[in-house]
Order: structure tokens, then sequence, then C-alpha cells
């Protein structure tokens, strides 16, 4: 309440929503609601991209590659025979950011050793797993800036080289994230370049993203360009979101965070009745 009477021109948060004695408020639709300015994607599109699984469906129905996949907890499928997908295969949990519960386990080829992840995804992330087809290739990271009262649109690809794991698997698995053993460089190749952009931008204008946003894309073994996960809130510091800025614009921080603030400002005018 004390924000809204403010009034400020633009608001910048990483916080998705509020819980006020039990009463569940999402901040960006607070703030619309009260003609008020910020610059993350409203509640339906969080939604969206929270949910893996129901990213990859929203994705898959926008006609966009995505590696086969499904959800289950332990005792779901109880053979080998009854999974929907076959190995090798790539289990994380439904939900959650930053890698967490994705380990080097999380690369499995046989049956055994699926029941045991999904088993520790269940005890430790309290979360059902998604299993998808592995893809083996290379993984790339694209940022979007959307400026719609300007009419401009960046699109900033970069790739993210893993170091190896234990099991000799390029993953960017919770400690190889934390620990910043992974390698950030820019796409240079131009048809790559492309078709990663094109991926991109279908995925955020399916999930619904607004302003800015970052989607994370991997290749198979043979090199097509599937859509893994959105982050539709990206945190601001030393990550993928603001290292693409200066590998693909040579934009330092500061030029960074305020051509989203220009972005995030919409005139009176301009505002959807």
């Amino acid at each position: 309440k004390s924000l809204i009477k403010r009034k400020p021109d633009l608001v910048f948060s990483g916080i998705k929503y509020f819980d006020f004695q039990n009463q569940e408020i999402w901040l960006s639709d607070y703030l619309k609601k009260h003609n008020i300015n910020f610059i993350t994607s409203n509640k339906e599109a969080l939604d969206n991209e929270y949910d893996k699984n129901h990213a990859k469906l929203t994705i898959k129905e926008a006609n966009i590659n995505t590696a086969n996949f499904f959800t289950t907890q332990p005792d779901e499928h109880e053979t080998e025979a009854s999974l929907p997908v076959t190995f090798p295969l790539f289990l994380k949990p439904i939900s959650g950011e930053n890698s967490k519960g994705i380990t080097p386990e999380s690369v499995v080829f046989d049956f055994r050793k699926y029941q045991a992840k999904v088993l520790d995804i269940y005890n430790t992330d309290k979360s059902r797993t998604l299993v998808e087809n592995y893809l083996s290739g290379k993984e790339y990271s694209v940022s979007i800036l959307e400026n719609k009262s300007k009419n401009i649109l960046m699109i900033l690809p970069v790739e993210i080289i893993a170091a190896k794991n234990k099991n000799g698997h390029r993953i960017l698995d919770y400690d190889a994230k934390q620990n910043d053993l992974e390698e950030v460089v820019e796409v240079v190749d131009k048809k790559i370049r492309k078709e990663l952009c094109n991926i991109a931008l279908n995925s955020f204008i399916a999930l619904g993203g607004k302003t800015i946003g970052r989607i994370d894309i991997k290749t198979s073994y043979n090199g097509i360009l599937h859509f893994i996960e959105a982050n539709l809130m990206p945190g601001l510091g030393n990550g993928y979101f603001s290292r693409s800025f200066m590998l693909n614009e040579n934009m330092d921080y500061e030029q960074m965070i305020l051509r989203i603030a220009d972005a995030g400002m919409v005139l009176p005018e301009e505002v959807e009745i």
C-alpha cells in the first residue's frame, strides 16, 4: 500500500509474489492494477515458465522443438518398458531455478539409476521429476529485451561451455553454476545465431513474456536446437543475462540497466485499457 501511495515511475523487482496473512499477492499484477510500470512478466507468464512441464507443453503446442518428455515420481513407472521416452535420459525437478536438483546423476543410461534419481529428487527437492531425452550437444542461453514503446527488440545469444563433470558429461548442474565452472562465449556462427534468435523469440512470445527474459536452448547429438527452459525473471547480477549484453553489444552493466528501465517505462497514452 505504501508503494502504491508513492506511485513510482517504474518498479524494478525480482519478487514474484508476497504472502500477507495467507493472502497471495502477485506484485506485477498488483502494480498493473494501479497503473504502475514494472519490468517483469505477469502472473500467468511467470506461472508458465516456473512449471517446467507446463512450459514444455506450451512450447510444444507452439510447434517449437523441445526434447520428448514426461513427469513422474517414485513407483509411478515401475518397469523400463513403461517409460514413455527411451534412454539416455535427463532428470530434474519439475520446478526450481539455478539448476537446483541437477547433479552428475541427472544423466542416466539405465533403469536402476533412473529410479535412484527420481527418488532423490522426491526426497531432497520434494518434487515430481521432469524426465526428457538427454541432449548431448552444445548449450546456449538467449537474453531478450523488448521495448514495445520504441519498437526495439534485442535478442542476444551466448554459448555456455560447462566443465566436464565426474561422469564426463558437460551439463550445467547445481555445483557448476554455484562455482562458476562454465565458460560463456559469443556465438559467432551466423546461421546458428539466426536459429537461436528465432527459437528464443517464439518461445518468449508463446510463454507470454514481457520486457525481459532468458531462453535456454540445447542441441541434440546431431546439432538440432531444442528449447530447454525459460526464465522470465532473470537475475540482473553477473549472470548469463548481463554477460550476453557485454558479449553481443559491448554494453556495460549501467548501460544495460538503463536500457531495461527505458523498456519498462510505458507512457500513460500507451497503457492498454
